[in-house]
Protein backbone atom coordinates (compact mmCIF):
# COMPACT_ATOMS: atom_id res chain seq x y z
CA UNK A 1 0.00 0.00 0.00
CA UNK A 2 1.38 3.39 -0.99
CA UNK A 3 1.84 5.81 2.19
CA UNK A 4 3.29 9.34 2.47
CA UNK A 5 4.70 11.17 5.46
CA UNK A 6 3.68 14.76 5.31
CA UNK A 7 5.84 17.53 7.45
CA UNK A 8 4.40 20.43 8.52
CA UNK A 9 6.52 22.58 6.22
CA UNK A 10 4.32 21.36 3.37
CA UNK A 11 6.99 18.90 2.03
CA UNK A 12 5.23 14.98 1.04
CA UNK A 13 7.48 12.23 0.80
CA UNK A 14 5.84 9.03 -0.43
CA UNK A 15 6.82 5.38 -0.11
CA UNK A 16 5.68 1.91 0.46
CA UNK A 17 3.73 1.23 3.81
CA UNK A 18 4.19 -1.85 5.94
CA UNK A 19 3.48 -3.39 9.71
CA UNK A 20 0.18 -1.10 10.50
CA UNK A 21 -1.45 1.02 8.37
CA UNK A 22 -3.00 3.62 11.06
CA UNK A 23 -2.52 7.45 10.07
CA UNK A 24 -1.42 9.37 12.72
CA UNK A 25 0.33 12.82 13.71
CA UNK A 26 3.59 12.49 15.60
CA UNK A 27 6.95 15.07 15.60
CA UNK A 28 9.47 13.74 12.74
CA UNK A 29 13.02 13.15 14.33
CA UNK A 30 16.58 11.41 12.42
CA UNK A 31 19.20 8.79 13.81
CA UNK A 32 22.57 9.00 11.92
CA UNK A 33 23.35 5.54 13.48
CA UNK A 34 24.40 2.66 11.73
CA UNK A 35 23.13 -0.13 13.44
CA UNK A 36 20.74 -0.29 16.47
CA UNK A 37 17.82 -0.22 15.05
CA UNK A 38 16.01 -2.33 17.18
CA UNK A 39 17.18 -0.42 20.60
CA UNK A 40 16.12 3.19 18.76
CA UNK A 41 12.85 1.74 18.41
CA UNK A 42 12.81 0.19 21.58
CA UNK A 43 14.32 3.74 23.75
CA UNK A 44 11.64 5.45 25.67
CA UNK A 45 13.47 8.44 24.97
CA UNK A 46 11.95 8.24 21.50
CA UNK A 47 8.37 7.73 22.83
CA UNK A 48 5.99 9.91 20.88
CA UNK A 49 8.53 10.71 17.61
CA UNK A 50 8.52 9.11 14.27
CA UNK A 51 12.58 7.99 13.38
CA UNK A 52 14.00 8.62 10.17
CA UNK A 53 16.68 5.96 9.78
CA UNK A 54 19.72 7.81 8.03
CA UNK A 55 21.53 4.46 7.24
CA UNK A 56 20.09 3.27 4.16
CA UNK A 57 19.48 -0.61 4.85
CA UNK A 58 17.43 -1.38 8.04
CA UNK A 59 16.01 -4.24 9.21
CA UNK A 60 19.38 -6.49 7.49
CA UNK A 61 19.68 -8.39 10.78
CA UNK A 62 16.28 -9.26 12.01
CA UNK A 63 14.90 -8.23 15.43
CA UNK A 64 15.73 -10.86 18.68
CA UNK A 65 14.14 -11.41 21.85
CA UNK A 66 17.33 -9.77 23.95
CA UNK A 67 18.11 -5.77 22.55
CA UNK A 68 14.67 -4.08 23.43
CA UNK A 69 15.25 -1.26 25.33
CA UNK A 70 11.66 -0.68 27.19
CA UNK A 71 9.53 -2.54 29.20
CA UNK A 72 8.11 -5.30 27.01
CA UNK A 73 8.95 -5.72 23.32
CA UNK A 74 6.64 -2.85 22.81
CA UNK A 75 7.97 -0.01 20.40
CA UNK A 76 8.31 3.59 22.19
CA UNK A 77 8.43 5.23 18.66
CA UNK A 78 5.32 6.28 16.78
CA UNK A 79 6.19 5.14 13.46
CA UNK A 80 9.67 4.40 11.81
CA UNK A 81 11.37 5.71 7.96
CA UNK A 82 13.36 3.69 6.02
CA UNK A 83 15.47 4.22 2.58
CA UNK A 84 14.97 0.10 2.20
CA UNK A 85 14.01 -2.58 4.07
CA UNK A 86 15.58 -6.00 4.55
CA UNK A 87 13.81 -8.86 3.21
CA UNK A 88 15.69 -11.87 4.49
CA UNK A 89 17.85 -11.43 7.49
CA UNK A 90 21.01 -13.01 8.58
CA UNK A 91 21.84 -13.34 12.18
CA UNK A 92 21.62 -16.44 14.29
CA UNK A 93 19.86 -14.18 17.31
CA UNK A 94 17.01 -13.30 14.77
CA UNK A 95 13.44 -14.16 15.51
CA UNK A 96 11.74 -12.73 12.96
CA UNK A 97 12.14 -9.89 10.14
CA UNK A 98 11.57 -6.38 10.97
CA UNK A 99 8.36 -5.99 8.97
CA UNK A 100 6.85 -9.16 11.26
CA UNK A 101 7.98 -7.01 14.19
CA UNK A 102 6.46 -3.96 12.81
CA UNK A 103 3.07 -5.49 12.17
CA UNK A 104 3.13 -7.79 15.53
CA UNK A 105 3.33 -4.59 17.39
CA UNK A 106 1.14 -2.25 15.19
CA UNK A 107 3.85 -0.15 14.52
CA UNK A 108 3.69 2.17 11.27
CA UNK A 109 6.55 2.16 8.85
CA UNK A 110 7.24 3.70 5.55
CA UNK A 111 10.00 2.59 2.95
CA UNK A 112 11.33 3.54 -0.01
CA UNK A 113 11.74 6.75 1.09
CA UNK A 114 14.87 9.11 0.54
CA UNK A 115 15.62 9.20 3.89
CA UNK A 116 19.13 11.33 3.73
CA UNK A 117 17.25 14.06 1.70
CA UNK A 118 14.54 14.26 4.06
CA UNK A 119 17.30 14.41 7.13
CA UNK A 120 18.43 17.13 5.47
CA UNK A 121 15.42 18.54 5.70
CA UNK A 122 15.03 18.44 9.44
CA UNK A 123 18.82 19.53 9.92
CA UNK A 124 17.78 22.73 7.72
CA UNK A 125 14.16 23.86 9.08
CA UNK A 126 14.44 21.38 12.49
CA UNK A 127 12.33 18.63 14.04
CA UNK A 128 8.66 19.30 13.55
CA UNK A 129 5.03 17.83 13.42
CA UNK A 130 4.59 15.44 10.79
CA UNK A 131 1.28 12.96 9.69
CA UNK A 132 1.68 9.65 8.33
CA UNK A 133 -1.46 8.39 5.87
CA UNK A 134 -2.37 6.11 3.03
CA UNK A 135 -3.81 8.81 0.84
CA UNK A 136 -3.30 12.41 0.05
CA UNK A 137 -6.40 14.12 1.39
CA UNK A 138 -6.18 17.55 2.16
CA UNK A 139 -9.46 17.41 4.64
CA UNK A 140 -8.15 14.05 6.37
CA UNK A 141 -4.56 15.76 6.83
CA UNK A 142 -5.80 19.17 8.11
CA UNK A 143 -8.06 17.59 10.70
CA UNK A 144 -4.68 15.83 11.87
CA UNK A 145 -2.71 18.11 11.98
CA UNK A 146 -5.33 20.24 13.81
CA UNK A 147 -5.29 17.85 16.91
CA UNK A 148 -2.94 19.06 20.07
CA UNK A 149 -0.12 16.64 20.05
CA UNK A 150 1.20 17.34 23.77
CA UNK A 151 -2.06 15.65 24.84
CA UNK A 152 -2.22 12.83 22.60
CA UNK A 153 1.14 12.04 23.72
CA UNK A 154 0.01 12.63 27.38
CA UNK A 155 -3.03 10.35 26.70
CA UNK A 156 -0.51 7.60 25.36
CA UNK A 157 1.51 7.43 27.75
CA UNK A 158 -0.47 6.42 30.70
CA UNK A 159 0.60 3.52 32.57
CA UNK A 160 0.79 1.31 35.26
CA UNK A 161 4.05 2.16 37.03
CA UNK A 162 5.53 -0.28 39.84
CA UNK A 163 8.59 -0.45 42.24
CA UNK A 164 10.88 -3.53 41.03
CA UNK A 165 14.47 -4.20 42.46
CA UNK A 166 17.48 -5.78 40.17
CA UNK A 167 19.73 -7.68 42.55
CA UNK A 168 22.94 -7.71 42.37
CA UNK A 169 26.28 -8.71 44.00
CA UNK A 170 25.80 -9.19 48.20
CA UNK A 171 27.05 -6.34 49.52
CA UNK A 172 27.14 -4.12 46.62
CA UNK A 173 26.09 -0.46 45.90
CA UNK A 174 21.71 0.15 46.33
CA UNK A 175 20.98 2.37 44.13
CA UNK A 176 17.75 3.99 43.75
CA UNK A 177 16.61 4.64 40.63
CA UNK A 178 13.71 7.30 39.28
CA UNK A 179 12.20 6.37 36.55
CA UNK A 180 11.00 9.12 33.12
CA UNK A 181 11.72 6.52 30.78
CA UNK A 182 14.28 4.15 31.61
CA UNK A 183 16.25 1.92 29.52
CA UNK A 184 16.82 -1.15 30.36
CA UNK A 185 20.69 -1.01 29.49
CA UNK A 186 21.19 1.30 32.34
CA UNK A 187 19.82 -1.53 34.70
CA UNK A 188 22.58 -3.80 33.12
CA UNK A 189 25.32 -1.30 33.52
CA UNK A 190 24.78 -0.90 37.01
CA UNK A 191 23.95 -4.60 37.92
CA UNK A 192 27.44 -5.40 36.00
CA UNK A 193 29.38 -3.58 38.60
CA UNK A 194 27.78 -5.13 41.31
CA UNK A 195 24.63 -2.41 42.31
CA UNK A 196 21.42 -3.71 43.35
CA UNK A 197 18.72 -1.50 41.70
CA UNK A 198 15.08 -0.43 42.80
CA UNK A 199 13.68 0.92 39.99
CA UNK A 200 10.74 4.02 41.20
CA UNK A 201 8.29 5.45 39.42
CA UNK A 202 9.75 8.94 38.47
CA UNK A 203 6.35 10.74 40.56
CA UNK A 204 7.88 8.65 43.90
CA UNK A 205 8.32 11.38 46.52
CA UNK A 206 11.78 11.48 48.68
CA UNK A 207 10.52 10.60 51.32
CA UNK A 208 9.75 6.86 49.80
CA UNK A 209 12.90 6.86 48.67
CA UNK A 210 14.91 7.47 51.50
CA UNK A 211 12.88 4.41 53.37
CA UNK A 212 14.43 2.18 51.00
CA UNK A 213 17.94 2.97 52.21
CA UNK A 214 19.99 3.39 49.16
CA UNK A 215 23.54 4.71 48.21
CA UNK A 216 23.16 6.62 46.06
CA UNK A 217 20.37 7.87 43.56
CA UNK A 218 20.06 7.87 39.42
CA UNK A 219 17.99 9.45 37.62
CA UNK A 220 16.37 8.08 34.57
CA UNK A 221 16.34 9.23 30.72
CA UNK A 222 13.24 10.12 29.08
CA UNK A 223 10.92 11.69 26.33
CA UNK A 224 9.93 15.01 25.97
CA UNK A 225 10.58 18.40 27.10
CA UNK A 226 12.22 18.73 30.98
CA UNK A 227 10.32 21.78 31.88
CA UNK A 228 7.05 19.14 31.68
CA UNK A 229 8.50 17.25 35.05
CA UNK A 230 8.68 19.92 37.22
CA UNK A 231 7.26 17.80 39.99
CA UNK A 232 10.51 16.80 40.23
CA UNK A 233 12.53 19.21 40.98
CA UNK A 234 11.60 19.11 44.79
CA UNK A 235 12.57 15.49 45.22
CA UNK A 236 16.27 16.17 43.57
CA UNK A 237 16.73 18.88 45.65
CA UNK A 238 15.76 17.15 48.89
CA UNK A 239 17.60 13.67 47.79
CA UNK A 240 20.96 15.93 46.47
CA UNK A 241 21.13 16.94 50.03
CA UNK A 242 21.52 13.59 51.54
CA UNK A 243 23.20 10.94 48.89
CA UNK A 244 25.19 11.33 45.86
CA UNK A 245 23.45 11.57 42.56
CA UNK A 246 23.52 10.68 39.02
CA UNK A 247 21.67 11.88 36.07
CA UNK A 248 21.73 10.69 32.80
CA UNK A 249 19.78 12.30 29.66
CA UNK A 250 16.51 13.75 30.64
CA UNK A 251 17.74 12.90 34.13
CA UNK A 252 20.57 15.47 33.54
CA UNK A 253 17.97 17.97 32.34
CA UNK A 254 15.65 17.86 35.46
CA UNK A 255 19.38 17.80 37.36
CA UNK A 256 20.34 21.30 36.18
CA UNK A 257 16.81 22.69 36.01
CA UNK A 258 16.33 21.70 39.98
CA UNK A 259 19.64 23.22 40.65
CA UNK A 260 18.78 26.46 38.80
CA UNK A 261 19.86 26.24 35.20
CA UNK A 262 17.39 26.31 32.03
CA UNK A 263 16.88 24.42 29.47
CA UNK A 264 15.73 24.63 25.59
CA UNK A 265 14.65 23.31 22.41
CA UNK A 266 17.32 22.55 19.91
CA UNK A 267 16.49 22.65 16.30
CA UNK A 268 16.81 19.15 15.27
CA UNK A 269 18.83 17.34 18.62
CA UNK A 270 21.31 14.81 18.50
CA UNK A 271 20.12 11.05 18.04
CA UNK A 272 23.10 8.83 17.23
CA UNK A 273 25.85 7.15 18.28
CA UNK A 274 28.67 9.13 16.63
CA UNK A 275 28.66 12.50 18.76
CA UNK A 276 32.10 13.57 20.05
CA UNK A 277 32.59 15.08 23.73
CA UNK A 278 35.00 16.64 26.03
CA UNK A 279 35.85 15.56 29.01
CA UNK A 280 36.93 19.03 30.27
CA UNK A 281 38.85 17.58 33.28
CA UNK A 282 40.30 15.41 32.14
CA UNK A 283 41.32 16.71 28.40
CA UNK A 284 39.93 13.46 26.38
CA UNK A 285 37.58 13.07 24.16
CA UNK A 286 34.76 10.24 23.69
CA UNK A 287 32.43 9.15 21.12
CA UNK A 288 28.50 8.85 22.75
CA UNK A 289 25.62 7.66 22.01
CA UNK A 290 23.34 10.35 22.20
CA UNK A 291 19.29 10.14 21.58
CA UNK A 292 17.72 14.09 23.08
CA UNK A 293 15.96 17.23 21.77
CA UNK A 294 16.15 19.64 24.15
CA UNK A 295 19.78 20.40 26.36
CA UNK A 296 21.06 22.67 28.92
CA UNK A 297 21.44 26.38 27.95
CA UNK A 298 25.01 27.57 29.09
CA UNK A 299 24.34 31.17 30.06
CA UNK A 300 21.91 29.91 32.56
CA UNK A 301 24.85 27.95 34.64
CA UNK A 302 25.95 31.67 35.65
CA UNK A 303 25.38 32.19 39.30
CA UNK A 304 24.53 28.69 39.98
CA UNK A 305 26.51 26.30 42.06
CA UNK A 306 26.56 23.99 38.79
CA UNK A 307 30.26 23.72 36.56
CA UNK A 308 30.32 22.20 33.55
CA UNK A 309 32.27 18.91 33.16
CA UNK A 310 31.52 17.46 29.73
CA UNK A 311 31.05 19.15 26.29
CA UNK A 312 30.39 18.42 22.80
CA UNK A 313 32.93 19.22 20.21
CA UNK A 314 31.33 20.63 17.49
CA UNK A 315 28.39 22.89 18.52
CA UNK A 316 30.11 23.20 22.33
CA UNK A 317 26.52 21.94 23.61
CA UNK A 318 26.70 21.44 27.47
CA UNK A 319 27.14 17.58 27.48
CA UNK A 320 27.72 17.38 31.53
CA UNK A 321 26.89 19.30 34.80
CA UNK A 322 28.58 18.66 38.76
CA UNK A 323 27.46 20.69 42.04
CA UNK A 324 30.50 22.21 42.94
CA UNK A 325 29.74 21.31 46.95
CA UNK A 326 28.40 17.51 46.16
CA UNK A 327 28.54 14.17 45.12
CA UNK A 328 26.08 14.85 42.61
CA UNK A 329 26.09 15.00 38.53
CA UNK A 330 24.52 14.35 35.41
CA UNK A 331 25.83 13.55 31.46
CA UNK A 332 23.92 14.25 28.72
CA UNK A 333 24.97 11.17 26.85
CA UNK A 334 24.35 7.84 27.24
CA UNK A 335 27.36 5.85 29.15
CA UNK A 336 25.33 2.86 28.77
CA UNK A 337 25.18 2.94 24.73
CA UNK A 338 23.17 0.63 23.61
CA UNK A 339 23.22 1.01 20.64
CA UNK A 340 26.97 2.51 20.06
CA UNK A 341 29.94 2.87 21.58
CA UNK A 342 31.13 2.34 24.71
CA UNK A 343 33.76 4.68 25.32
CA UNK A 344 32.32 6.83 28.56
CA UNK A 345 31.11 3.71 30.30
CA UNK A 346 33.62 5.27 33.28
CA UNK A 347 30.99 7.46 33.88
CA UNK A 348 29.21 4.44 35.48
CA UNK A 349 32.56 3.15 37.12
CA UNK A 350 32.87 6.39 38.90
CA UNK A 351 29.75 6.28 40.68
CA UNK A 352 30.43 3.01 41.43
CA UNK A 353 33.37 3.50 43.17
CA UNK A 354 31.97 6.55 45.05
CA UNK A 355 29.04 4.24 45.91
CA UNK A 356 31.08 1.80 47.24
CA UNK A 357 34.04 3.97 49.16
CA UNK A 358 30.81 5.73 50.84
CA UNK A 359 29.19 2.53 51.92
CA UNK A 360 32.39 1.51 53.43
CA UNK A 361 33.71 4.14 54.94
Amino acid sequence: MQGYLVLKNGSVYAGERFGSEKDLLTEVVFSTGMTGYQETMTDPSYFGQTMVFTYPLIGNYGINLDDNEGAGSKPAVDAIIVKDLARRPANFRSVMTLADFAKEEDLPGLTGVDTRKLAKEIRDHGSMPAVLVSELNHEKIDALFAQDYPSLLLARAKKEEEIETFVGEAGGPKIALLDFGLKGSIVKALQKRGATVTVFPGTTPASVIEASNPDGVLLSNGPGDPTQYGYATKTILELQNKYPIMGICLGHQLFAIANGAKTYKMKFGYRGFNHAVTDVDHKRKYFTSQNHGYAVDRASLAGTNLEVTHEEINAETVEGVRLKDKEAFSVQFHPDASPGPHDAEYIFDNFINKLTEKKGA
